[in-house]
Parts: C-alpha cells; structure tokens; sequence
C-alpha cells in the first residue's frame, strides 16, 4: 500500500486575491526568502532589494532611531508584518509608533506581529513607486495611518502626507520637513535624497531641542504613568 505524500500548502502568487486570514497563513507557511505583502485585498511580491534602494533606507533608519533614542515611549521598527484590516498585511520599509502603553493605537500581538494602524510608516520607492503612491497610500489613509513618508528616488522628492488633515506636509524656506504627529522630527528632504548624514543629524538636533520636542516627551511619560 503506498501512502500518498502530505499536501503541500498553496503558495502565494503575485496578483492573487485573499482577504488576511488567508493571506497570513499562506505567508507563514511560505518555503521561500520571498517578500509578499497584502494591499487592497491584492497579493504583491516584492522586488529585489537594489543598493539604491536600501542605502537611503538605512541613512532614514539611523535618522528615525535618533528619534526614537532621545523620545521614550515611541517605537521603531523595519521591514515588520503590520495587520492593517480584513484586506491589508503590509511590511513597510519603516514604522514609527507610539508605544501602546503610552496610548498609541497599534500594537504587538502575541504573535508579536503590530496590529493596527501605526502613527506613521514610510516607505522608499524606487521600483514601487506606483504602489507606494496609491494603493498603498489608500490602505495606510483607510487604516487610520496618522503619516504617511514617501521617499521617492528617481524623482528625487519627499511626499509626506497627512492624512489627518488631508493635506500633504511641505518643506519650509530652510528645506526642513517638520512631523505634526511626531513633534521635533525634523527631516531635511534636500540631506536625506543626498545622503547627508552630518546636516541631517543637525537638523534633527534642532528639532528635538525645540519646546515642542520637550512637551511631548512628558506627554508621553504623563500617558505611560496612567496605565
């Protein structure tokens, strides 16, 4: 009597549709180094990740987690599972939120994926642009996603929306883009596309000395004592 061999599990494909139950179980069960993410209900495998993409990740990574470092209560976090709704499973390249215990609105589940809406996630779009500008920018806005950075290579811009406000965040006179969720994260957008560390780190010095720095530091801490 020959036994049949165990099923093996379905494997996700580019273009499929699924809502996230299914689309996490499939994820997990997933054999290969591929990167696949969720967005709208639709299935998107992710390129591989070039040099022009990840070295201005990495100079944003270092920027955001000065932040992080000078401002308790907030988290920082690269290329995580966030559970976004029945029909978004993103992995954005960088999320910054408010630590739930300080009132922020996502948090890490016991799977220790983040559910919920982060106060703000950025991505780095070089080959995904399209996406990262439109159907990840409505499931980030739907999901109650407070900011929303794009750091767009080829066309060598920063697009910062707010979607609190339905507004996009510009750069003032002095190039500086100034976070309303996020007081004092101040981000040069002319130092980030140019890879300059020295001047970005000086405009964020500047940022997390200003009053309003300050005053959310201990609103955070006056969140965190309460619980």
């Amino acid at each position: 009597m020959h036994l049949k061999p165990p099923a093996k599990p379905p494997l996700l494909q580019h273009g499929a549709r699924m809502k996230q139950p299914e689309f996490h179980r499939l994820y997990e069960a997933h054999p290969g180094p591929e990167k696949f993410e969720l967005i709208g209900g639709m299935v998107y495998m992710a390129s591989p990740v070039t040099w022009t993409h990840g070295e201005p990740a990495a100079e944003l990574a270092y920027l955001l987690g000065v932040y992080k470092h000078a401002t308790p209560g907030v988290r920082l976090g690269q290329d995580a599972t966030t559970i976004l709704g029945e029909e978004s499973e993103p992995q954005p390249d960088l999320t910054l939120r408010i630590d739930s215990a300080c009132g922020g609105q996502s948090r890490v589940n016991d799977d220790e994926y983040v559910e919920g809406a982060p106060e703000l996630v950025a991505e780095i779009a070089y080959s995904s642009v399209s996406i990262d500008l439109n159907e990840k920018r409505e499931d980030y806005e739907q999901a109650g996603v407070k900011e929303y950075l794009v750091v767009c290579i080829e066309e060598q811009e920063l697009r910062w929306f707010d979607f609190t406000s339905g507004n996009e965040i510009t750069a003032n006179r002095k190039g500086e883009f100034r976070s309303r969720i996020f007081p004092g994260l101040w981000i040069h957008g002319e130092a980030l596309l140019a890879l300059d560390s020295d001047r970005l780190v000086q405009v964020l010095q500047k940022g997390l000395s200003s009053r309003a720095h300050v005053a959310f530091v201990k609103r955070l801490d006056r969140a965190r004592r309460k619980k």
